[in-house]
């Protein structure tokens, strides 16, 4: 697990939390997730607080993720009722769960990316809340299903193919305009995706996506070629019941080139919801959201906004991720976050429907930043708790410790850390980001052998 600093207990308590463990296991309601990774295992703490048994799913493509919980969620993955691996099919991962809970479980909930497919088919399955597979929805996280369902609505969707083969998109690459995005259809954190300013450059990266495996997408999955969006990149966050969509928060990416990567992101700043661009991109969102069928449960949709308008990027059926590392930003803004909002969706029908349509005005001012690599090779020691003493820090997620080894950041995967900074003065963050900038670059934050 990775370690994070005390978090002060206005930022660490969470809405209808209790310290009390007494209540029996064996009496609690089962909530399944289904790979509990990054911000999932948030997810499980909150489900834990209100009073309901947890179970773990992890799927087959969880992989590596499995053991990715971040020391916010305390008490997992011991907190656990049980862990199931899933199995074959519906019904004997269906049969697995029922074993180890000794009950009919009540909410299937994806805790995790890879575990959108799973979550929606086995929620189907067992006649729980969920997002229906029906009318080619089996695989909402294919990107170009998406980009097609979106066309089909009458929404702007960007300018794709797919394909196994490279003659399969061959044809793109001579009328579309370069650069071109060239990235797998499953994936996150910017996992895989590349600026291609040549047809060569775009062949090469293609036939490297299908012989590798992905950080979070199937190996030997299809390769998607893209229009590139030229704008601003905002997030926007949903939780939906019975297809009623509220937004938790919209944000917009800092992302910049770095060590040879185009997309890096620096950070994530939150947008007022009664904005001109957010109003915008709330409503082409939740058309977006409509158009995949997503009813139910927790959304983190990618959109560009360019000179035509907002166009899909992708949507993720599942909560913001990056560990919930946002999660004290997003409570000192608004009052709550998109996983408890989450839990409201699925197990608290009058706690939705007390849920904004949009974020009120906030309550403070802050944003999320990551730390980058500019450096490589083995850490000796860590310097964290020169970011941690800076006044506007709030939280602190280390990714590296001491013994492991340092590699230069070109995705989300190769991020050092995550802070969350909150201050009422806005100088006092712009200087604390400085300071959090310098010390990346001279790489500060780490010693390193020889």
């Amino acid at each position: 697990q990775n370690s994070c600093c005390h978090i002060p207990r206005p930022y660490a308590m969470y809405r209808g939390q209790s310290d009390s463990t007494e209540k029996s296991v064996s009496l609690r309601p089962t909530v399944v997730l289904v790979d509990p990774c990054s911000t999932g295992a948030m997810l499980a703490r909150e489900l834990e607080q209100r009073g309901y048994a947890v179970l773990a799913l992890w799927t087959q493509e969880c992989g590596e993720h499995r053991g990715h919980l971040p020391a916010a969620a305390e008490g997992f993955p011991e907190k656990f009722l049980a862990e199931v691996d899933e199995e074959a099919t519906l019904a004997l991962t269906a049969k697995a769960i029922r074993k180890a809970a000794d009950a009919e479980p009540i909410a299937v909930i994806c805790g995790g990316e890879t575990g959108v497919k799973v979550a929606d088919a086995l929620s189907e399955f067992l006649g729980l809340r969920g997002n229906t597979t029906a009318d080619g929805m089996q695989n909402r996280r294919d990107k170009q299903v998406q980009q097609d369902a979106v066309k089909a609505a009458g929404l702007r969707a960007v300018r794709s193919v797919c394909g196994r083969n490279w003659d399969e998109v061959r044809h793109f690459t001579e009328t579309e305009s370069f650069p071109i995005i060239v990235k797998p259809v499953e994936s996150s954190g910017s996992d895989g995706v590349k600026l291609c300013h040549s047809k060569s450059e775009a062949e090469t990266h293609f036939q490297l996506l299908m012989t590798s495996h992905r950080k979070c997408g199937s190996q030997q999955a299809a390769v998607l070629l893209q229009e590139y969006l030229k704008g601003k990149e905002y997030i926007l966050d949903h939780v939906s019941r019975d297809g009623v969509h509220k937004t938790t928060l919209v944000w917009v990416y800092d992302r910049r080139p770095a060590n040879g990567a185009g997309f890096v992101c620096f950070g994530q700043q939150c947008v007022a919801s009664d904005s001109e661009v957010a109003r915008e991109l709330i409503q082409y969102t939740r058309g977006c959201l409509d158009a995949l069928k997503i009813t139910d449960g927790a959304t983190h949709t990618e959109v560009m906004m360019t000179e035509t308008g907002p166009c899909l990027v992708e949507v993720n059926s599942r909560c913001h991720g990056a560990a919930g590392s946002w999660m004290p930003l997003a409570r000192a803004l608004t009052g709550y976050t998109q996983v408890d909002a989450c839990v409201d969706a699925f197990l608290d029908e009058n706690a939705f429907a007390g849920l904004p349509d949009v974020p009120l005005p906030f309550q403070a001012s802050g944003q999320v930043s990551m730390l980058i690599s500019y450096h490589e090779g083995e850490v000796e020691s860590t310097h964290f708790h020169k970011v941690r003493e800076l006044s506007s820090v709030v939280f602190l997620e280390e990714f590296l410790q001491a013994g492991g080894r340092l590699e230069k950041t070109v995705d989300l995967f190769g991020l050092v850390g995550m802070c969350v900074l909150v201050h009422s003065d806005p100088m006092v963050l712009a200087s604390d980001l400085a300071t959090i900038r310098s010390m990346e670059e001279n790489g500060s934050l780490f010693v390193l052998a020889n």
